[in-house]
């Protein structure tokens, strides 16, 4: 007798259900994605100890026919394929046929389901077998209750971990979902309480500010473009809100949830150097492209996928998040209400409204419109009961900015939002400094003037209004710059200005090179092992195209005779074992990367320290040279150079307001 066998169905099942079927998360996505496919436009689900008791979705979606039944608890079948070429031009979440018969298998399934709304039929199965099958009463879609998750297979519920963990992956299932199909009403309960509610207004805006509370939605800003194979639209949050890991970063491919490191990295890269190291941004982004240009089916879950073209779309991606920040005043506020009750926050934005109407009613002089910035005053003042528009549709504060309706108050919105938010709590982060003993004003002076010979500065009435004209009243241990204007109080790194300074006029001068190198009196020597003299023969001519010239010397040993002009001279030999050291451990040769992380090194090795006290007139000088930069708000690691204390803020420490 043979000893090759066909496994039974419910162990062929069971199986399938360990890739398709990981925990109660896997289950509530898969039949999430059915009733998107089915055309739903309202979609509730409910689960009971976060879903392994009970799962249950109800969506008004085109149901499913009498005909079709005996077949939806069969593994691989489906009504989204037909022919080998659909594999190839897949248009909806699922088409593997596999999620019905693997939950079935696992669980004990009701389905209720009605085409017409009219003849309903009610389906019970279990073990990946229909059981039984009679007409039912059921309303137009479909009914489906998935009870006793796992009760075959108890290894399984070893591995699920506290209810806590797993309501929390449900709700990121959900989340996501909801951003993607705006246009769906979605609402979410556990154990009697509403987790997630959405108003299928169709503004994804609208459903970030339900998910991540309205004050980043207030800083969201919309992006799109596209290229002749890609199209991409989304929402990114200002740098401010960065969270701690890449879970906020949501892409989307037609509509479907993915995740790809490549797409990831290029989100963080658009941001560059707004971003904190190791802070990482929150993003909506849906890709939209011909089906054939991605493959879905790399796995079971299809979380992963393979795209065609990546590069084209890394570039578009680097290239639309840049060009959303590049004219906008991202000075930080600072923040007092963090956890507040419900009738404070109301309390407080009420009065918030009325004091900034205040404010803007006496902005009519000449010199007052230069200080103000317009657009900050537009997103200031989009809460006014006065508008049309809720602030959780303030996407942007420019003309493409989505109108967004409400039917309530738009401080009850805010109350509402933020009691809804499941923000995290965000990590604080110091920035450790090397501590000098403070220089005499002369020589501090001497490395301001230095600096403004390299660097036009012009008045700062005519420079660029993102960072606004103020007043210097003085500084704080040597180390903040303290100034003001008539809409409050301001407080400036002076290193990380400096650093920021520093860092574009490296960059600008590093990226002139012309291969100009200046001789060394005695050569630099530099020995390698066997495999990393391999490498280095490999990239030797992408060295020489930044000026690193390495003659072999016998053995494994190599001499430079000379250096890059722009190479600060008492750091030529850190700098070339750094690149090389890049080359090694890279096995690659990014010049434009390289340049810029020489750029960013040597900014922070030749700015003022913390600790080092400057003279009224520097203070002015270096506010007046960081108005002039590209990107004045971070140093080039991401940490923020200005932070803005409102006139209101200031009163409300003071206790002259509630």
């Amino acid at each position: 007798m043979g000893k090759i066998k066909a496994l039974q169905t419910s162990l062929a099942n069971k199986i399938a259900a360990g890739e398709v079927v990981e925990r109660p998360s896997s289950v509530v996505k898969e039949l999430l994605e059915n009733s998107i496919d089915a055309g739903a436009t309202e979609i509730n689900i409910e689960v009971q100890e976060a879903g392994v008791t009970a799962i249950r979705v109800v969506d008004n979606g085109s149901g499913i026919g009498q005909e079709d039944l005996p077949l939806v608890f069969h593994r691989h079948a489906t009504s989204k394929l037909y022919e080998d070429d659909d594999l190839f031009h897949i248009r909806t979440l699922g088409f593997r046929g596999e999620a019905l018969a693997s939950i079935s298998s696992v669980a004990k399934v009701t389905l209720q389901t009605s085409t017409d709304g009219i003849d309903g039929y009610e389906v019970y199965a279990e073990e990946g077998a229909i059981l039984s099958q009679k007409p039912a009463k059921a309303r137009q879609g479909t009914d489906i209750l998935v009870s006793d998750l796992f009760y075959n297979t108890p290894a399984r519920l070893k591995y699920i971990k506290s209810l806590y963990t797993e309501l929390g992956k449900i709700t990121d299932i959900m989340n996501r979902m909801a951003m993607s199909h705006p246009d769906i009403r979605m609402s979410l309960t556990s154990d009697g309480k509403k987790i997630l509610q959405t108003n299928g207004s169709g503004r994804t805006n609208e459903v970030m500010a339900e998910i991540y509370g309205m004050k980043v939605a207030r800083d969201l800003l919309y992006i799109t473009g596209e290229t002749s194979d890609y199209e991409i639209e989304g929402f990114i949050a200002k740098p401010e809100h960065s969270r701690s890991n890449r879970h906020y970063i949501s892409l989307f491919i037609n509509g479907r949830y993915i995740k790809n490191f490549v797409l990831n990295k290029a989100v963080v890269e658009g941001y560059h150097t707004l971003l904190t190291i190791g802070r990482y941004p929150i993003v909506y982004l849906n890709i939209k492209m011909d089906p054939i240009l991605v493959d879905v089916n790399v796995h079971p879950t299809k979380l992963e996928v393979r795209l065609s073209k990546e590069d084209q779309l890394y570039a578009l991606i680097v290239e639309k998040i840049q060009a959303a920040f590049q004219d906008k005043v991202l000075i930080p506020k600072n923040d007092f209400d963090k956890n507040k009750p419900k009738k404070v926050l109301e309390k407080f934005e009420q009065q918030k409204i009325a004091f900034e109407q205040r404010q803007q009613m006496t902005q009519n002089s000449p010199v007052t419109d230069k200080i103000y910035n317009h657009d900050d005053i537009r997103a200031a003042s989009a809460i006014d009961t006065t508008d049309t528009r809720s602030v959780q549709g303030v996407a942007d504060e420019t003309s493409d900015s989505a109108d967004v309706s409400s039917q309530t108050s738009p401080v009850e919105e805010v109350a509402n939002m933020y009691n809804a938010s499941t923000d995290e709590q965000q990590q604080n982060s110091e920035d450790t400094y090397h501590v000098e003993q403070p220089d005499t004003l002369v020589e501090t002076h001497n490395v301001l003037e230095e600096q403004k010979n390299d660097i036009h500065v012009q008045n700062a009435q005519e420079s660029t209004p993102r960072v606004p004209y103020m007043e210097v009243v003085g500084q704080v241990h040597g180390t903040y710059i303290v100034a003001q204007n008539d809409t409050g109080m301001y407080l400036i790194d002076q290193h990380a200005a400096q650093e920021r300074i520093k860092y574009e006029y490296f960059r600008d001068k590093i990226g002139e090179v012309t291969n100009e190198n200046q001789s060394l009196l005695i050569p630099m020597t530099f020995n390698f092992s066997k495999d990393e003299q391999l490498t280095i023969e490999q990239f030797r001519d992408e060295l020489e195209k930044v000026g690193i010239f390495l003659e072999p010397f016998g053995g494994h040993d190599y001499i430079i005779n000379s250096y890059p002009v722009w190479f600060p001279p008492q750091e030529v030999e850190e700098i070339i074992k750094d690149l090389i050291e890049y080359v090694l451990s890279h096995k690659t040769m990014n010049i434009a990367k390289f340049r810029e992380e020489a750029a960013i090194m040597m900014s922070c090795k030749k700015s003022i320290k913390a600790n080092h006290y400057l003279t009224k007139e520097d203070m002015i000088s270096l506010i007046n040279q960081l108005r002039e930069m590209e990107d004045p708000f971070t140093c080039p690691h991401g940490r923020p150079i200005i932070i803005n204390f409102t006139n209101y803020e200031l009163e409300r420490l003071f206790k002259r307001v509630q």
